[in-house]
């Protein structure tokens, strides 16, 4: 009997897809990128703007500087 992939099966491939290309250094936007960025922003170092500019700018020049981001990773997979 063939069993059918659920939008669960699918979300859950997709997320660790995501996490594998962060882990190989791949996503130019990755999860520590962002908390870092979090991080300045609730220690005053930047205001949200200025964050939200920096995440737009890393994933602006992601191409350019041989990776990928994190969107691209999850709609590939």
């Amino acid at each position: 009997m063939m069993t059918r992939r659920t939008a669960f099966d699918a979300r859950l491939d997709k997320k660790l897809a995501v996490e594998e290309s962060e882990s190989l250094g791949l996503v130019a936007d990755s999860m520590d990128i962002r908390m870092e960025l979090v991080r300045q922003m609730n220690a005053g170092e930047k205001t949200l703007a200025q964050v939200q500019a920096e995440l737009a700018e890393i994933k602006r020049n992601a191409k350019k500087n041989g990776k990928v981001t994190r969107s691209q990773v999850w709609r590939q997979a």
